[in-house]
Parts: structure tokens; sequence; C-alpha cells
């Protein structure tokens, strides 16, 4: 019965009805507790506001989801669907036609920070939208991280998924995204809150969503389906039953119960019943992992005795095998208590999956298995925004009633930003609220004080709306805010003395124009007409702005281009602009040590030993005088690069300082030489190490390049976001790629960077430089230059890492390296284009990701890349699965028991078991 992943069960008329049934009905004559001093939380989608109500059996409390959203619009299924079996909750839903994403927000006191929740999301389309169930699918987030998605195939099924997760913050979103192949829609949310201690491999960095939790040896009968209140955790366990002759149903009536330390407590209905061998000394588990997906997987084995061996000569005794591996040595299973065996690490990547259960050669009897989970991990690589900021966001929505698409998270994931809002985002610390426009907004009342929390805010434009009262003199707390335009509002009082002195201090641009009776300084009124025109619009103020400093540094380029004929002496600086010019009180300073040139001879033995040469000259081997090996940079009388590119260079190193990038050391500025002193980076180039001098060492295995990779980026995002204006490197390549003595990779080489005039700028026109083969096609057929140009060069880099050939394959075309990893991938084999010096050892879904992520930097259009956040984020989860892999192969542990190698073990036609994101379970049309 082999089934791969994202195919669905079909249940037979029998089991359909049964599993309604066992959702609507708990087990005969059983009561429970009431489900509110459970902390359950059960919300049925779709009916009225204020609705509530109690299943009379199981006595689980729903209620309606009008509190925890403000957007879509409550629908019922088509009346054909409805019958007496159908779940009450399945009667109606939650449409979603408008809005990229549609967030449920869950918030205190049932969601507690740092709590482990069960989140469940079910999913009933019933014909509701009278289109006849045609396929449509869409995505579901679970805060920032993707979660799954919803393939909706017929109108009579419905589904549900589930996700283990510990909440970041004092709450928990559930997001429907539109993928443009239907309209989003869902039936109802469960929450279940959990031990701390429960499923040890969900934490604040992994959640994990439910493949398959089956229950062994259970028969398809109504009382089948376990969940609340035979779980007290409300999981639903699906009946699990071979109809192959290799296997033997075993149950009891006796209760088995729960060591004290149970890390899972699965109920005793469910251990009850079990599954053995015909014939045979093995049980086995076998499973397809999802096609295309990063398959990280925790199985779970829950195990008891439930035969009562106590005084005979019986015994049963096996190992447990995972692909073939020893994981846990010699289990016997206590007699009706439960326990587990599970993975702290996901399992080594795998084109299939087993898990055998071998009787040791002394065992009278065969393995048993009484149930079964199998999990799948949603990383938590998605950075929320800071704490601080959402707490802030949420209350001005609340204050001012704001009916947009102010859901979910605030600035994360960067394609779902609230709007007027502009978010910084760094690899070091959370997305930070930068801007915030309510301009023309209705905004009613005073300035809520709430926007002082935003600490990192710069821009704030409350304009044009009816906001009255005083302004809060707590806005001047905001040290890091530029604008702040209250035109056109009904303000009334003083303007705090403190924004008066930022003003005219001229740290703060103050707009008050049209509030006649704002009072400048709590003496005088200044009645102040109110303006003809609409605001002054961003882009004019940056022109205000940067006007006077154009003007200014044309000076200083007249200045430089008169000293330049004269020759460079000491005492003079790097501007930030133009390169160096004399010293004045504002000119930018070097901070880096200055050499002469007879220091430059003696640290270089007289420039002996050549590194490498460029279009600048030649970089020799130096040492200081504490044996610090330095690369000192000379510039050539003859350079083909010039004066102009060498100054670049060094006006860029005295202002970037990021551990991926080459620090520059010092520099010499001695008559007529020139020289650039840098940190010596003893590995020499990426390049090399892929196919030039280093060629004859031992090949870069893939996780080495993925940490280099993943350098490069964090090197580029800091360019291109740390960087104040942010720089374009203009010649990212392989070559200016330099590895350190722990092959720590480093950006070098800043001669033809491109400094953005202001951050408002998304290009630069200018004449087009950088190395064939790593060259954007947009900026080479435009000349206009922006920082997907960079994403470009360093999409090519990525794709040299993968495949270890240059961006122009040799050939008898020449082609380029993206359009040949194109040709090969459309075949659908990863491997025809993986570099063969790694032997296969990786992992084939990190592969493919990282083949996708540069495939994606090096589309035509530039609109069509990532940025490079996009891009570190999606890098990082590829060596989370390569990490995987590497840790599976070396030290991978199934309750701290080594993998042992063994022969592999057979299948034994061994039914194999459907994993599955998304459960689907359809059945007859019930009228």
């Amino acid at each position: 019965m082999a089934i791969t992943a994202y195919r669905k069960k079909k249940m037979d008329s029998r089991v359909w009805w049964s599993f309604l049934l066992a959702l609507t009905m708990a087990s005969a004559g059983a009561r429970s507790q009431s489900t509110d001093a459970l902390g359950f939380l059960s919300i049925d989608c779709g009916i009225q506001p204020g609705s509530s109500y109690v299943d009379p059996l199981a006595n689980i409390s729903y209620v309606s989801d009008a509190d925890f959203i403000d957007t879509g619009v409550n629908r019922n299924i088509s009346v054909a669907y409805v019958g007496d079996v159908r779940p009450r909750r399945l009667h109606t839903l939650r449409a979603f036609p408008n809005g990229n994403r549609n967030c449920y927000t869950i918030r205190s006191p049932t969601v507690a920070r740092g709590s482990k929740y069960l989140v469940r999301a079910w999913f009933f389309y019933g014909n509701y939208d009278g289109l006849g169930g045609q396929p449509q699918s869409f995505d579901l987030h679970l805060d920032v991280n993707y979660w799954d998605r919803v393939n909706v195939t017929t109108a009579e099924s419905f589904y549900w998924t589930e996700t283990i997760t510990v909440a970041a913050a004092g709450y928990l979103s559930v997001c429907l995204v539109n993928t443009g192949t239907g309209t989003p829609f869902i039936s109802g949310i469960d929450l279940r809150p959990l031990k701390d201690r429960l499923y040890p491999a969900a934490n604040e960095r992994r959640s994990l969503v439910l493949s398959a939790r089956l229950n062994m040896g259970e028969e398809s009968l109504p009382s089948g389906y376990s969940r609340y209140p035979d779980d007290p955790l409300d999981r639903v366990w699906i009946p699990w039953s071979s109809s192959q002759s290799n296997w033997n149903d075993v149950f009891t009536d006796a209760t088995v119960e729960n060591f004290s330390d149970d890390v899972f407590e699965a109920p005793s209905v469910v251990m009850q019943t079990a599954v053995t061998p015909i014939n045979s000394s093995s049980l086995i588990i076998p499973w397809d992992p999802f096609p295309g997906h990063a398959n990280q997987f925790f199985p779970i084995l829950h195990i008891s005795e439930i035969v009562d061996l106590s005084g005979t000569s019986q015994s049963r005794q096996f190992n447990i095998y995972v692909n073939g591996l020893l994981a846990v040595e010699i289990v016997t299973p206590p007699y009706l208590y439960s326990n587990a065996f599970y993975g702290d690490v996901p399992l080594r990547s795998s084109p299939t999956y087993n898990i055998s259960l071998e009787a040791i050669s002394n065992s009278t009897l065969p393995p048993i298995l009484n149930a079964f989970e199998l999990y799948t991990t949603m990383s938590n690589n998605s950075v929320p925004s800071d704490a601080g900021d959402v707490d802030a966001m949420t209350a001005i929505k609340e204050r001012y009633q704001i009916q947009r698409n102010w859901m979910g998270d605030p600035c994360s994931p960067s394609a779902f930003i609230w709007d007027g809002l502009n978010c910084t985002y760094s690899l070091s610390n959370s997305p930070r609220v930068t801007a915030l426009n309510l301009s023309s907004s209705g905004l009613t009342g005073e300035i809520t004080k709430s926007v002082a929390s935003l600490s990192a805010l710069q821009y704030l434009d409350l304009s044009y709306n009816n906001l009255t009262g005083p302004i809060p003199g707590v806005l001047a707390n905001l040290s890091s805010l530029k604008i702040l335009d209250l035109t056109g509002n009904q303000l009334n009082g003083s303007v705090p003395s403190s924004l008066l002195e930022m003003s005219q201090n001229g740290l703060l641009i103050l707009r008050l124009d049209g509030n006649p009776h704002l009072c400048n300084n709590g003496t005088s009124c200044n009645v102040m007409p109110a303006p003809k025109k609409k605001k002054t619009s961003t882009p004019v103020i940056v022109i205000l702005c940067i006007v006077p400093v154009l003007i200014l540094l044309g000076l200083i380029v007249i200045v430089w281009r008169v000293r330049k004929t004269q020759g460079l002496r000491r005492g003079y600086s790097v501007d930030p602009q133009n390169g160096f010019s004399k010293q004045t009180d504002n000119a930018l300073q070097l901070e880096n040590r200055q050499f002469t040139y007879t220091e430059l001879q003696n640290i270089t033995n007289n420039f002996q030993k050549i590194l490498g040469k460029g279009g600048f000259g030649s970089v020799f081997h130096g040492h200081l005088e504490d044996g610090i090996q330095v690369a000192v940079k000379m510039l050539s009388q003859s350079s083909s690069q010039g004066t102009k590119e060498f100054l670049a260079e060094a006006q860029h190193l005295t202002r970037v300082h990021h551990r991926n990038l080459v620090a520059l050391v010092g520099y010499c500025n001695d008559v007529n030489h020139l020289a650039l002193v840098y940190e010596f980076m003893s590995q020499g180039t990426l390049q090399d190490h892929l196919r030039g001098r280093a060629n004859n060492a031992r090949a870069l295995s893939w996780r080495q390049r993925l940490h280099m990779a993943i350098d490069a980026a964090q090197g580029l995002e800091y360019l291109q976001k740390g960087c104040k204006p942010p720089l374009v490197h203009r010649d990212l390549k392989s070559g200016n790629i330099l590895l350190s003595e722990t092959l720590e990779a480093k950006i070098a080489d800043f001669g033809l960077s491109k400094a953005f005039l202001s951050e408002a700028n998304s290009h630069i026109s200018t004449v087009v430089v950088g190395t064939p083969g790593y060259l954007d096609p947009e900026y080479y057929n435009t000349f206009r230059l922006s920082e997907k140009s960079d994403v470009y060069s360093y999409g090519v880099v990525l794709l040299e890492l993968i495949t270890g050939l240059p961006p122009i394959v040799p050939g008898i075309e020449n082609i380029h390296l993206a359009q040949w990893v194109l040709q090969r991938l459309a075949k659908g084999n990863i491997e025809d284009v993986v570099d063969p010096r790694l032997e296969g050892e990786y992992d084939i879904n990190s592969i493919w990701k990282c083949a996708d992520i540069a495939l994606n930097c090096t589309a035509q259009r530039s609109q069509q890349r990532p940025n490079i956040t996009e891009v570190v984020m999606q890098l990082k989860e590829s060596l989370e699965l390569e990490n995987s892999r590497y840790n599976a192969a070396n030290t991978v542990t199934l309750r701290e028991n080594p993998y042992l190698e063994v022969s592999d073990v057979s299948l034994n036609n061994a039914p194999k078991i459907e994993v599955y994101r998304m459960t689907e379970i359809s059945g007859p049309t019930v009228r």
C-alpha cells in the first residue's frame, strides 16, 4: 500500500460517517471537565459576532471568530452539504476575497509568551461560493513563518493541519495568504495549551508540523477516531489497521498509564491497541518524503506491552533501526506503561525512509508498536518585529480603529509590511519601524503617546487628520526622529519646548501649519492659516535636503581636483563622496594607521612577495612589527584603473566595518606613493578554491561552501542595508571574495563601488563597469545601477559554488552559467549540475534550495530578483538542512543512542505510511 506524499486518503462511506460522528461526539457515556478550565480555545469561523455554544457531549466551548479578526466575510456552506452528522463548526466559514494576507490574532490571556501550544486549523469548502469545488490553494502562516499550503480539490472534502509551537510573544497569528489560485477561507481554529516538557523538539527556534498521527491496530469503527476527552490534549489520532496479512492487531481493555516524566502523554485509549508482524521478526514503517520540499522528519514511536507475559516463558525484545542504522538497542516494552522513542534532531535526508523494529535472537515474540507520530519542521527563520514596536503599533491600531491591512506582524515578512510603514532589517536584530505615515487617515482625538514607544522612528506623518488636544512632549524622546508632520489638524495648546529646540537646532523638521489653535511656546498663540496646497511630498523633502549637500560636494570636488595635480601629501583625509581632500573640521578623518613609503618597504621586505596583480597594480605580502600579516595594495603609476578607483576604495573602506568585509589596517599617502594596507587573507580567493591555484587541494565541502555563501551574502547585505548611504559593489565575483585561515569569506576590492546619495534612490545612472559573466544584463542595457545589480552578481557566485564552473562555461558556444544550469535542471536532475568533486556528500534538498535562490538572483529583470536579506534567510535554511544531514551522518541519536552501521533491512512488503502536511478526508455528499 505504497502511497506518496500529498496523495489523500479516500475513505469509504462507513469511515466517513464514523469520523464525523467522532468529531461531534465523545465516547459513549463519557463526560469531561469544562474545556475553558483547560485553557482550550475553539474558534468557529463565520458565525455571528458574540455567538458561542458548547458541544453538549464533548463539552467543548466554541466562540465566534469576530473578536480575532476584522477582515473577511462570513459564508455558509451549500445546503447540499449540511446534514445532522456534519459538525456544526463546519457549517460556516470566513472567506477573504480581498487582501494578500489576512490574519487572526490570538492574544493574552489565552496566549503567554514562551508557552507551548498545539494550533490546529480546519477547512471545509462545501461549495459555499457555488463554484462547484474547482481546485484552489492558498498558504497558511503561523506568525511570520510559512506553516502549510491548503490544497482544496473537492467540495465534499475537509482538511486540517496542526503545528506545535512556542509563542514568541503574548499572541499568536494565524495568517491566510492569497497565492493567486483561489480565495482563502477557514472554518475553524483550535488552540490547546501544552506543558513545556511535551514535544521537546518544539522550541523557540523551531515549530513542528504534523505529518501523521496514527493509532496503530485500531479498526475504522465509530470509536476509532480518538480526540478529546479520550485524549486530554485533544490530539486527533487516526486509526491505522493494515488490510494486508503481514500485520496482526492486538488490544487490551486494561488502562495503559504514563510515566511521571513522559514527554508525550499518549492517551490510554490509543495505547490499548497495537500491531505486531505475522510470521516475521520485523515490523517496518516506511514513508516517502514530500516531493520538492525540504523534509526534516521527527518520528515518535509510542510503545507499550499490552500482553501480560508474567508467569510465561515468553519475552519481547527488539532493536530499532532508522534507514538501516541502529538507533535503539534492546527495547523491552514496559507492561501497561507508555514509552516513547524519538529523536532530538531530524532524520538525515533520504530519498525514502523506513523505521524497522527487529526482534533480537532470544526474543520469543515479535516487535510491537502502539502508535506513531511524524512531524516535519517549521523553521522559525523569519525574524518577528521588535516586541516594543509590535505593542506600539497594536495600540495605535486599536486607538484609532484603523481599517487597513494591519494584521499579523507589522514588518515581517517584508513582503507583507503594513501600509504606511517603513522598516529596517538586519541579521542581528529584529525589524524596526522607522517611518509611520497616517496622513489623511481620518484620525480623531488626541495624539496617542504610544507613538513615542516606536523608539527607532525617523519619520512621523499625521497630517491632514482631525487630531485635537496638545502635542505630547514625549515625542521629543524619539532620538532618531527627523521629520514630524502635523499639518492640517485641530491641535491646541503650546508646542513642547523640547520639540521647538530640536527644530531650531536643525535636528528635526517640524511642520505645524494649519493648526489655528496651536501656541508656539505656551505664551502667545501663533495662528497659522491652513495651506492651500497639499503637503510637501517626501520626494520634495529629500530634494530640499540633498541640494545643499550636492553644492557642498561640488565644491569639494573642485578642491580635490586642484590638489590632485599637485600630488597627494600627508595631512589629507578621505571625503565620503570624492576621495582624498585636504583636512578641515568637517572632513571625514582617516582613523586607520598612516604608513610612510619606507615603512611599507620594511613591512614587505622591499616588496618581495607578490600576492596578486590587478588593474590598479600589485598586492604584496607583509608583516607588521608585531608579526601580524597584512596585504599591501600599491597603486602603480601605469595603473589601468588609476587614482579614481584607488581613492574610491580608500574612501569606502574607511566607513565600512563588518566581519564579512576585508578590513583596512592603514594607508600610505607619501608624495607620489599611494597604498592601502589591509588584513591578510591567507587562503586566497574563493575562485582559487573552486578552480584556481588551490585546485589541487581537497575540494571544499558543500557545508563549507554554504558558510562562505552566507558570509558573502551578509557582507553584501551590510553594504546595502547597514551603510549610510547604501553602497553598490559593482564588481562582486568569486575572485573578489577572500578567505581567511578558518575559511571565513570576506568581500574585497571596492574600487568600482558606488554610493547612493540617498536611500530613497532606487538606482544610479552610471557608466557600465564590471566583469563579464557577473555583469547585470539590465544594468548593461539601461545604464541603471541598483542594489539588485549586486544581487545578480551574487547569484552567479552562488552558481559557481554549486557547480564549480566559471560564469562563462567553456565549450562550443561559451554559454552563461545560469543558462547552462537551467538547461540541465529542466530534466529534473540536480546531480547533473552539482560539482562532481562533492562526490554526493550533500543534502539534496539543500542543493535544490540554493539552485533556486541562485536562479532567482540571476533573473533578467531586477524586479524579479529577491533582496539580499531574503537571500540570507533562505541560505540559512539551506544550511540548516545540510547541518541536519551532516549531524545525522556523524552524531545522530535517537534517545541518546548512537547509530551504528548495519546491513540494510528488508521492507517485507510493509504498508507504507502516508505522510501528509494537510490532511484531507472525503466521502459521499451528506444531504
